[in-house]
């Protein structure tokens, strides 16, 4: 998918917006089948966080969207395939803030070097395993960045052509046990990693978006 096409279509984000496909949704299995709550619980809000979905043009003009690995550490997401970000902090001017700030930290990456611009945010998603509501921060760069991985936080840093997550990109059904949970669940397959989860849905949100 060409950059230029995806500046066309995120020139204004659609309201409302599409629906991440709900395969991607993971079932917990035994019994009864059953989903994961998906808001907190009634009179609480969970933790706020920004992720950071940034696209930019590779030297073809195709559109890539930067992921990472998580490193493998004791924590709820260790190992799995994410955007940079984090949870917010006082000093944060707002959620974008949040997700740039994350960005420079995990990643190196200097926004005002590859001209960072915000689009705007795709739905909050609650994470239950760790109580964080995170807000997917569009944005988009005039090129590919210099990026260079925290080894305390990111174990690589992986850039997939954005159309590997159109509506019509492939998806495999994984089941698996996670922290005595038996799970079914969607997932794209990406330079031999698994990506499924918050960040699965929220690559398939923007997917939608971009088939327009």
């Amino acid at each position: 998918m060409r950059f230029d096409l995806v500046l066309e279509r995120l020139a204004a984000l659609p309201d409302p917006l599409p629906a991440p496909a709900d395969v991607l949704m993971p079932v917990i299995l035994g019994g009864l089948e059953r989903r994961p709550p998906q808001t907190p619980p009634p009179g609480r809000a969970g933790r706020p966080a920004g992720v950071l979905v940034l696209l930019y043009p590779d030297a073809a003009g195709v559109a890539r969207v930067i992921l990472t690995e998580r490193a493998s550490r004791d924590g709820h997401h260790s190992g799995e395939v994410s955007f940079p970000g984090g949870k917010a902090e006082p000093g944060d001017a707002d959620i974008a803030a949040t997700a740039l700030r994350e960005a420079a930290e995990e990643i190196a990456l200097d926004a005002e070097a590859v001209e960072v611009r915000v689009i705007g945010l795709l739905d909050r998603f609650w994470i239950p395993v760790s109580d964080f509501e995170v807000s997917p921060v569009v944005a988009v760069a005039t090129r590919r960045p210099s990026l260079t991985a925290s080894p305390a936080e990111v174990a690589r840093i992986v850039e997939p052509r954005m159309e590997r997550f159109l509506p019509d990109a492939p998806i495999v059904i994984v089941e698996r046990t996670i922290r005595d949970w038996a799970l079914r669940y969607g997932a794209y397959e990406v330079d031999g990693l698994s990506v499924w989860g918050a960040t699965a849905r929220i690559l398939s949100q923007l997917g939608a978006i971009l088939a327009r």
